[in-house]
């Protein structure tokens, strides 16, 4: 293989290039340390209609309550409670939430709306636990729905679908107090869904399952505007952003940071009629630890223009797993790169430069 073509593809740099390279002082990512849930089968039949104060929901627990998406960055509680609970059966994934809620406001009616322009509720699902492929759904106090599937980050290029639809799935808001009416307080809305397990597994990698110990990536999200009345109607407040409340927070005002996300956990236990604890699998670390590269590479090409093309060039030994030694490989194939780096239980796993994570050689 010639030398021209080696530099060409970035495998071999020439003495100027290594002369002109910049020492990068990687920054510290957010805490890994994402919540998990473990998700019961429903004990009776589901009737969606936005009540969750029923006999089906009373056994199923709630997640923890959100927090400011900004996490430990910003430690803030919500002003106003929320969270959320979940059970499965063999044709659904039910959803449910509640949102403490002293101003009922919405105003949106048309279906695939920004919702978030509302105060809202907001679901995210990656099946795959790839950051890549995974959907979002979003609803106002009216109702009013959004669902679209999101191809990667925005971070990585995304291609929203907006023409996607969650086939087959219902969903109904109960609110407790009067809407848009700025005379008194209200107490709460509550939204309950169900989803096809279908639908859900329509962009699964493997099999179209679900059973004992199926795991994915959750997280949950409420925008909330502060609002003034003018006119006796409810307006947002000037000059002031939205708040984000969020199960999983992922260190900054983003929640398409799939990798920060809860974890789901399926258990065949009937909710009520027992617990099922929750199983890390330790190649989620050896996952994070390839993440933590993908942010290096970030900063790497924005100091120097390029790729880094060597572990030691991203200061790989810096980063551990626990119970192994971290030994990543990295392969350039022009302005792409592939990281590798074997897993627990003789797996691999591989992470390239759109984020994509997934088992790979």
């Amino acid at each position: 293989m010639k030398k021209s073509f080696l530099l060409a593809a970035g495998l071999l740099l020439s003495p100027a290039a290594l002369f002109a390279q910049k020492n990068v002082e990687f920054s510290t990512p957010y805490e890994f340390d994402p919540p998990h849930y473990i998700c019961y089968r429903a004990p009776q039949p589901v009737t969606i209609d936005g009540n969750i104060d029923t006999p089906e929901w009373a056994e199923v627990p709630w997640t923890s309550d959100f927090v400011d998406i900004q996490g430990k960055n910003r430690p803030v509680t919500p002003r106003h409670r929320c969270r959320a609970k979940l059970m499965w059966d063999n044709q659904y994934l039910y959803i449910a939430g509640e949102m403490i809620e002293p101003h009922l406001w919405a105003t949106l009616t048309e279906r695939e709306s920004v919702i978030f322009h509302d105060n809202d509720f907001e679901v995210f699902l990656d099946v795959n636990g790839s950051t890549h492929h995974y959907m979002e759904f979003e609803v106002n106090a009216l109702g009013t729905e959004w669902d679209l599937l999101l191809t990667r980050p925005y971070r990585d290029g995304c291609m929203p679908l907006n023409a996607w639809n969650m086939n087959g799935m219902r969903s109904a808001v109960k609110l407790y107090g009067t809407l848009n009416d700025p005379s008194d307080t209200d107490e709460k809305w509550t939204f309950e869904m169900a989803i096809p397990l279908s639908t859900l597994l329509e962009v699964h990698y493997g099999p179209r399952e679900v059973k004992e110990g199926t795991q994915w990536r959750l997280n949950f999200s409420r925008v909330q505007w502060l609002l003034d009345v003018k006119d006796g109607k409810y307006v947002k407040k000037p000059n002031t952003p939205e708040d984000n409340w969020v199960w999983a927070p992922t260190g900054k005002i983003s929640i398409h940071e799939p990798e920060y996300w809860g974890f789901l956990q399926f258990s065949e236990i009937t909710a009520g009629k027992g617990t099922a604890p929750f199983v890390w699998n330790r190649n989620e670390d050896v996952k994070w630890a390839l993440r933590q590269l993908y942010f290096r590479q970030r900063e790497f090409r924005s100091a120097n223009g390029r790729w880094a093309t060597t572990p030691a060039e991203l200061k790989a030994s810096q980063i551990k797993v626990e119970g192994m030694t971290f030994q990543p490989k990295v392969y350039i194939a022009g302005d792409t790169y592939r990281i590798v780096a074997p897993g627990f239980d003789g797996t691999s796993w591989a992470i390239d430069n759109y984020g994509h994570i997934a088992q790979g050689r």
